[in-house]
């Protein structure tokens, strides 16, 4: 049985209820950085994959340093006053943006972000965020904000959010803003699974990202009603190249579930 039309009802209500209260005037623009998504991001494998001509990018970082240095006027105290969907594609928003001008910091002198610092996990734990008011690191975001304050809640975030790997979700070509964001956070999640280098049915075993190994945890939260990550495949089993009885098989428990290599090159067209 597929589960998907329930799940997109439920997300075209929620997105009704995100459009009512994106009647509040948008207190911060990212037209700059999308701008720069659209130039120097490119789209591979119909939207499944993205690389990003950093050697171009550099030549325009004081524009996303501008952008950054907006992102850094926002107080908590305002963020928490605007709807959800705008806090977390702000977030998301200011992730990837500075993941991106961490790469930028060293490029071209790298061939992964993991080349970055001397420690395992460096780079994720550099206090280099001007966020509320504070230094902060990409690691803060992600999972003491993204994650950790509990109003978001939704695992679709592991698809927008970007580590400059090639194993990683794809860096959209456009930015995130509320009014669209579960629209992009669908989209997302989606193009991920069709893509078939790293997540396919092999034999009687269902291969995926380990995405889903490393952040299992935030599948199991009821998210939709789903409290596990084969329910949560289940619904997208379409995507996946799933037929009905194998998608049955895998919410069962009948169908295993094994993880693909992660590839940490960096995610450059050079």
């Amino acid at each position: 049985m597929h589960y998907r039309p329930l799940v997109l009802l439920m997300l075209l209500w929620l997105s009704s209820q995100c459009t009512f209260a994106q009647e509040i005037p948008s207190q911060f623009s990212h037209d700059p950085w999308d701008g720069l998504l659209n130039r120097f991001v490119h789209l591979e494998n119909s939207g499944r994959a993205s690389r990003v001509d950093y050697a171009a990018l550099k030549g325009e970082r004081q524009e996303l340093k501008a952008y950054l240095d907006r992102i850094a006027t926002v107080t908590r105290e305002d963020f928490d006053h605007w709807p959800l969907n705008e806090q977390l594609a702000f977030l998301i928003n200011a992730y990837n943006a500075w993941t991106v001008e961490l790469i930028l910091s060293e490029y071209p002198g790298i061939d992964s972000i993991r080349d970055i610092g001397f420690l395992p996990g460096a780079p994720w734990r550099k206090d280099l965020v001007e966020l509320f008011g504070e230094q902060v690191s990409l690691d803060d975001v992600e999972h003491g904000m993204i994650r950790g304050w509990d109003r978001y809640q939704d695992p679709r975030i592991h698809f927008a959010v970007n580590c400059a790997a090639i194993g990683c979700p794809a860096l959209s070509n456009e930015a995130y803003i509320g009014a669209s964001l579960q629209t992009q956070l669908e989209r997302n999640i989606s193009l991920f699974l069709e893509d078939r280098s790293r997540n396919y049915l092999d034999g009687d075993r269902l291969m995926i990202s380990p995405i889903f190994r490393w952040y299992g945890e935030d599948f199991e939260r009821g998210w939709m009603g789903y409290d596990s990550v084969a329910e949560f495949l289940g619904v997208y089993a379409d995507a996946l190249g799933l037929s009905q009885a194998q998608a049955q098989r895998l919410i069962n428990g009948d169908l295993g579930i094994r993880f693909s290599r992660y590839d940490w090159r960096l995610n450059s067209v050079d």
